[in-house]
């Protein structure tokens, strides 16, 4: 797979599927992955939040991405991610072993380069120090991801790693179009691209040239994000990326328990079991709300395929 596998699409946020003893499940991983394929991914990201890569030992986080790559067999690209730990000596070490696993690209998490109080002098000062302990020919990305706090990179910090030349994927949760728009502006020419994880403002990031979509909802309404992203320049899906933003909501909602039960309907065959949040959180509305959302996807499928 060359650089442009980082051109365009959807790439999910992949769950992690556990035993009801809170063992990684591994034929649910599997079977998981044949879905989000099934369903139109162009990509996977594995060991990220979604994941619950902070909850992960080491030796988890590295047997799932290789794992998901061996499965995805050269049909979809694969990054992850399992950049947790606080010492920079951890970090590099535990990249490294990501790195090893064949993935398509390592993912940093930008809050680990600094703590939230300081500023973009001291993440950069920090970042330069892991990537001189990282291959250069090790493809990277970066995650801003929401725990333990949201780390949202700048226009400027956005240009200095564009410009490196050794970054290609971005999944920004910024969900402030200014923000994407200012990022789109420094990524333009080179490898780094832009995948929005906020439908809100998908189709208008779409429209300004961001790649695609890496979000929670890929896990439930994966085949819509595809439609979306893939046709939204051929013809009018402004009243999808509506219902798709509408439909988004439910991601408070007990968040990753319900899609994985969203999922267990879906005939994959994983527990709601989490380790992030106790699944008989998942209350009898709850699911009743992710039958809704079922319903309403099935006739949003039919609509537009």
């Amino acid at each position: 797979m060359g650089e442009n596998q980082f051109a365009g699409g959807v790439w999910p946020v992949m769950l992690t599927p556990f035993t009801e003893q809170n063992e990684v499940d591994y034929p649910a991983l599997e079977r998981l992955t044949e879905w989000y394929i099934e369903n139109g991914v162009s990509g996977l990201f594995a060991v990220c939040q979604s994941s619950e890569m902070f909850f992960l030992s080491l030796e988890e986080r590295v047997k799932i991405a290789g794992f998901v790559k061996e499965k995805a067999a050269g049909r979809v690209p694969v990054i992850a991610s399992g950049h947790v730990s606080d010492s920079m000596e951890d970090q590099i070490g535990e990249l490294l072993q990501i790195a090893a696993t064949g993935v398509d690209a390592v993912i940093l998490i930008t809050n680990r380069l600094a703590k939230k109080e300081e500023g973009d002098e001291v993440w950069l000062s920090n970042l330069k120090k892991l990537l001189a302990g990282i291959p250069e020919d090790v493809k990277l990305g970066f995650y801003e991801c929401p725990y333990p706090y949201k780390r949202v990179l700048s226009k400027e910090m956005t240009a200095w790693c564009a410009q490196t030349g050794r970054f290609y994927f971005l999944k920004d949760t910024s969900c402030d179009i200014h923000n994407i728009l200012d990022k789109l502006e420094v990524c333009r020419g080179t490898n780094l691209k832009l995948y929005n994880a906020n439908t809100a403002t998908l189709l208008a990031s779409l429209r300004a040239g961001a790649a695609g979509y890496s979000g929670v909802m890929a896990n439930m309404q994966c085949r819509l994000y595809d439609i979306l992203t893939a046709d939204y320049e051929k013809r009018d899906l402004r009243e999808l990326a509506d219902m798709l933003t509408l439909c988004a909501l439910i991601e408070y909602q007990c968040y990753p328990v319900n899609a994985k039960y969203y999922l267990s309907g879906e005939g994959i065959p994983m527990t709601t079991v989490s380790r992030t949040k106790k699944d008989s959180l998942l209350t009898e509305t709850f699911r009743e709300e992710m039958e809704v959302l079922r319903r309403i996807t099935r006739k949003l499928e039919a609509r537009y395929l």
